[in-house]
C-alpha cells in the first residue's frame, strides 16, 4: 500500500439507521462461472435449513436465495433440496477434494503464474483470491480468471464452481482497478453518506466485480475503532479503513454495503471478527498482536452481530490475541472464540474464513501444517493463503489428522458440507 488518503474532518456523531436487513431482499441473480457454462440452473436456492439441526453441515441460516433461469430441467428447489444437491457433490467427492474445498489461494489479478496453479490444481484447491493490485480492469480480469475457472475439479460430470474472492473495501485496499471499475473511496468517506447511497453505489461496485468474474467480497470491514485511537490503529484505522467510530454507523453502513452486494449477487463478508478496531499492530505485519479491551458482551460486536443476523455468508477471524475472551489462542486458533462467541452465542451458521495464514506475520510462529490443523480444530471453515506454496503442506496435514482423529473429521466433513452449501446459494454447482 504506497498511496495515503488524507484523513477526512469531524463526522457526524449521531448514529445513522441500520441498513435493511439483507433477508429482505428478493435476488434475481444469473448463475456464472461454472455453472452457467454447463447449461446448468441453480433454480430458487433457500437458506439450506436441513434435518441436520440449524447450525449443521449445510445449513446456511437466513442467506438470501437466488432465482435464477436456464436450460437445464427442472432444477431442485426447496431446503430439502439444496441439502440433497450438496450432499451428492460431498459424497462424489474425494477425501483430497474435500480437503481441496476448504482452502483458497492466492493467485495474481495482474498474470498468472504456472507453477502457482499447477500446485493449486494438483490439491484440488476450490477457492481463489486475487492479490496485488491491478489496473487491467474489468475484461482482463474476467479473462484471467476464466483461466483460473477452467482447472476446478469436476465431481459427477460437472465442474464444482469455485469462489473467486478479491479485497474490494475502497481507499487503499482495492485490488481491481482500470477500465469498468470505479475509485472506491475509503472507509470514512463511505461512512459518511446515507445508508441508501452506500447501498445504491456498493450495487454498481459488486457488478463490476460480477462482470470481472469475482463472485465474493472479502469485505465490509465490521471493525469498530474508537476515535481516541484513530490513526494510531494499525490495521485499520492507519488506512481509513472503519465506516465510523460507533458500533452504530458501523453496523449501519455494513449492512448497507453487504445489502447492496446480495442485490447483485456477489457474496460478502464480515471482517476481522470480533474486531481490530482496539488494537494498535497490525496482524501482516507484526507478531504478537492483543487486544486487552473486547470481551463477548462488548458493543464494538454488533456490526458483527447485525450483520449475522441480516444474512452474512462469511465471517473472516482475526489473528490478533483477544486476552478477555481466549488469552491462549489468536482468535482463528481459538475454540472459545469461534465455537462459543461466533457460532453459539451469536448464532453465525455461515463460513468462517480465516485472515490470511500463508504470509501473515502473526502466525509464522507456526509451521503451515500447524495453521492449517489449528484453524480447523477450532471451528474455521475455509483457510485464506496468500501463498499458494504452503497449500501442499496445509492439505498433507489436514489429510494425516483425518486419518488420525474421527472427531477432526467429522469437523473437516461439517465444513465441506457449509461451503458447499455457500457455493449452492452463490449459483456454483448444478443441481438439475
Amino acid at each position: 500500500m504506497t498511496i495515503r488518503t488524507r484523513r477526512l474532518g469531524k463526522r457526524r456523531s449521531t448514529a445513522l439507521r441500520t441498513a435493511a436487513p439483507l433477508v429482505s431482499l428478493v435476488l434475481a441473480a444469473s448463475v456464472c462461472g461454472e455453472a452457467a457454462a454447463h447449461g446448468g440452473a441453480a433454480g430458487s436456492v433457500r437458506a439450506a435449513t436441513t434435518s441436520r439441526g440449524a447450525d449443521a453441515p449445510g445449513a446456511t441460516g437466513s442467506l438470501p436465495g437466488y432465482s435464477t433461469t436456464g436450460s437445464a430441467s427442472a432444477a431442485f428447489t426447496g431446503p430439502s433440496a439444496a441439502t440433497t444437491c450438496v450432499d451428492r457433490y460431498f459424497t462424489a467427492m474425494t477425501s483430497a477434494q474435500r480437503v481441496g474445498q476448504l482452502i483458497m489461494g492466492g493467485v495474481s489479478a495482474t498474470r498468472l503464474d504456472q507453477t502457482q496453479l499447477r500446485t493449486l490444481r494438483n490439491n484440488h484447491v476450490g477457492s481463489i483470491m486475487l492479490t496485488g493490485r491491478s489496473t487491467a480492469g474489468t475484461r482482463a480480469t474476467r479473462t484471467l480468471v476464466d483461466s483460473v475457472r477452467s482447472q476446478a475439479d469436476q465431481v459427477g460430470g460437472h465442474r464444482v464452481g469455485m469462489f473467486v474472492a478479491t479485497d474490494q473495501e475502497g481507499g487503499q485496499v482495492q485490488v481491481l482497478n482500470g477500465p469498468g471499475f470505479s475509485t472506491i473511496p475509503n472507509g470514512l468517506t463511505q461512512g459518511s453518506w446515507s445508508t441508501t447511497t452506500l447501498r445504491t453505489r456498493a450495487t454498481d461496485w459488486a457488478n463490476q466485480l460480477k462482470a470481472a468474474g469475482v463472485n465474493l467480497n472479502l469485505a465490509p470491514v465490521a471493525d469498530v475503532v474508537p476515535a481516541s485511537l484513530g490513526t494510531r490503529n494499525g490495521p485499520i484505522g492507519h488506512f481509513y479503513r472503519e465506516y465510523g467510530h460507533t458500533p452504530d454507523v458501523v453496523s449501519s453502513h455494513s449492512n448497507a454495503f453487504s445489502s447492496g452486494f446480495a442485490q447483485a449477487g456477489v457474496m460478502t463478508t464480515l471482517k476481522h471478527f470480533p474486531g481490530l478496531g482496539q488494537v494498535i499492530g497490525n496482524t501482516d505485519t507484526t507478531a504478537n498482536v492483543k487486544d486487552s479491551v473486547t470481551t463477548s458482551g462488548s458493543a464494538s460486536l454488533t456490526p458483527f452481530r447485525t450483520g449475522i443476523r441480516a444474512g452474512a455468508p462469511f465471517v473472516m477471524a482475526s489473528l490478533a490475541t483477544y486476552t478477555k475472551i481466549d488469552s491462549r489462542h489468536i482468535a482463528a486458533f481459538s475454540p472459545t472464540v469461534i465455537g462459543q462467541l461466533l457460532r453459539s452465542q451469536l448464532g453465525f451458521k455461515g463460513v468462517v474464513i480465516s485472515d490470511d495464514l500463508g504470509n501473515a506475520v502473526a502466525v509464522r510462529s507456526f509451521t503451515p501444517a500447524q495453521r492449517a490443523v489449528n484453524f480447523l480444530t477450532a471451528g474455521g471453515n475455509m483457510i485464506l493463503t496468500v501463498r499458494p506454496d504452503v497449500v501442499p503442506a496445509m492439505a498433507q496435514a489436514i489429510q494425516t489428522r483425518m486419518q488420525q482423529d474421527a472427531g477432526f473429521r467429522a469437523k473437516v466433513n461439517d465444513s465441506v458440507h457449509r461451503i458447499l452449501a455457500a457455493k449452492r446459494n452463490a449459483g456454483l454447482l448444478v443441481c438439475s
